[in-house]
């Protein structure tokens, strides 16, 4: 288990790891600095197809209602490696509020996690934030955030889901075997645990939007 995002991109492409489960982020980061390439991704259970999205999320009783309205404001990051933590949340900003995040917020901090971000503005400790939508609310139902708390004033567009990725250097056989043994999974009691529907196969390509707006936005470097 390794201790930052960029410590995963790190290992992987000083030929540390031959398999990682990256963000999509985390994924084009490793691609430009050594050779390495996607398998698979999970079909999440909420939405039965591979995808998920990011949400901005304010304490219930906050006065605000639109993403425009976060101009000037503070707001909470998660880590700034994370797809849906950082990237999509300072996409939404830009396209849903017309807010560049390097210059029209008032200030912006990293939590570190989608956990700490859903807490800190549940417990008041930020006054608006960015995250998974999945860990949040499986952060409600599980107890973890009172649902009553937060809201939910905009979400992303679907985001491709995590991929699994593996070195250039194993062989075609071996990554095609590391493919299989993910479609093949059917036990329910281990998808429950991988918190997924099944895998599906996806390519270099499905990535590249988060490439694009990884570099437009300066996110593209190792976090």
């Amino acid at each position: 288990m390794p201790t930052s995002y960029g410590a995963v991109v790190e290992a992987m492409v000083n030929d540390e790891l031959d398999l990682a489960y990256f963000g999509g982020l985390t994924y084009v980061q490793a691609r430009n600095r050594g050779e390495v390439t996607p398998l698979v991704t999970e079909i999440n259970p909420r939405t039965g197809d591979a995808t998920y999205r990011s949400v901005i999320i304010v304490p219930a009783d906050s006065d605000v209602q639109e993403v425009s309205e976060l101009k000037g404001r503070d707001f909470a990051f998660g880590s700034a490696s994370s797809t849906s933590g950082s990237l999509h949340p300072a996409i939404t900003l830009r396209d849903a509020g017309g807010i560049d995040y390097r210059t029209d917020l008032g200030n912006f901090a990293y939590t570190g996690g989608h956990d700490a971000t859903a807490q800190a503005v549940a417990n008041g400790g930020v006054d608006r934030g960015g995250l998974e939508d999945r860990i949040l609310y499986d952060l409600i139902e599980d107890g973890g955030v009172d649902g009553d708390s937060v809201r939910v004033i905009e979400e992303s567009e679907p985001i491709e889901g995590y991929p699994w990725v593996a070195r250039d250097a194993l062989s075609d056989e071996l990554k095609e075997q590391i493919v299989q043994a993910y479609l093949d999974i059917d036990e329910l009691a281990l998808l429950d645990l991988l918190r997924a529907d099944g895998y599906e196969r996806v390519e270099p390509e499905d990535y590249d939007y988060v490439e694009e707006q990884a570099t437009e936005l300066d996110l593209l470097t190792t976090q």
